[in-house]
């Protein structure tokens, strides 16, 4: 498994960049946002990568972060979604983007990707709302996670996932606050916005989960019409 190199730009193309390690060159499929923000040919880029086997050929995917090689890998496994499409998902949203939409149930954002359909979004959203606020929430840590397992992160996080939605006799509300006021953060929000935002949320549902005050946090914190 090559989970991450290093080199320098040989060239760019429309869709994917040949990186040369010494020698020896790698070419490596990137969304248009990635490839938007590397260097000039000759300069040092660092990708980390997921590798796709298929019987008659090999293909590299390359992400600037951890975060978005594991969404990548996530949205993979959605019944409909292949490596390009995941692609284009991540690169047309981001990271934070990506998690937002999802635990916002927002169809339209995922459909706004080169080659995704309204089904196939719908489907993205339906599979994958209630992982992702449990994702957000993990922050750096998740994304160390990934560092030292490699593939074999993905089930782990959906069986914390798994774990955090189930029913609790007795949750930790202030545990759930901690964790719901971390993954806003992650995604951008001020502390004081995302307190605010986790307060009400937790008030209005006093033994919510994070994963739920999440949900409920981003839509307070959405812009009004």
């Amino acid at each position: 498994m090559i989970g991450k190199i290093t080199g320098r730009v040989d060239y760019r193309g429309a869709d994917h960049v040949l990186v040369d390690v010494q020698g020896v060159g790698y070419l490596v499929y990137c969304s248009d946002r990635t490839l938007a923000g590397l260097p000039p040919r000759g300069g040092i880029v660092a990708l980390y990568t997921d590798l796709l086997v298929r019987e008659d050929n090999l293909q590299l995917f390359g992400f600037p972060t951890l975060a978005e090689r594991e969404w990548h890998k996530l949205l993979t496994r959605v019944q409909g979604v292949g490596a390009k499409a995941a692609l284009a998902i991540a690169g047309t949203l981001g990271t934070e983007g990506v998690s937002r939409a999802i635990a916002l149930g927002d169809v339209a954002a995922i459909k706004s990707a080169p080659g995704v359909g309204p089904k196939l979004a719908q489907r993205v959203v339906a599979e994958l709302k209630d992982k992702a606020p449990a994702i957000m929430a993990m922050g750096d840590a998740g994304a160390a996670r990934a560092e030292a397992h490699g593939d074999a992160v993905i089930e782990p996080l959906v069986a914390d996932v798994a774990v955090a939605e189930r029913p609790k006799a007795n949750p930790s509300s202030a545990n759930a606050q901690a964790d719901a006021l971390s993954a806003l953060v992650n995604l951008g929000y001020g502390q004081g916005d995302a307190a605010g935002a986790v307060a009400q949320a937790s008030g209005d549902e006093p033994e919510a989960g994070a994963p739920q005050l999440i949900r409920a946090a981003l839509k307070l914190l959405a812009p009004k019409a």
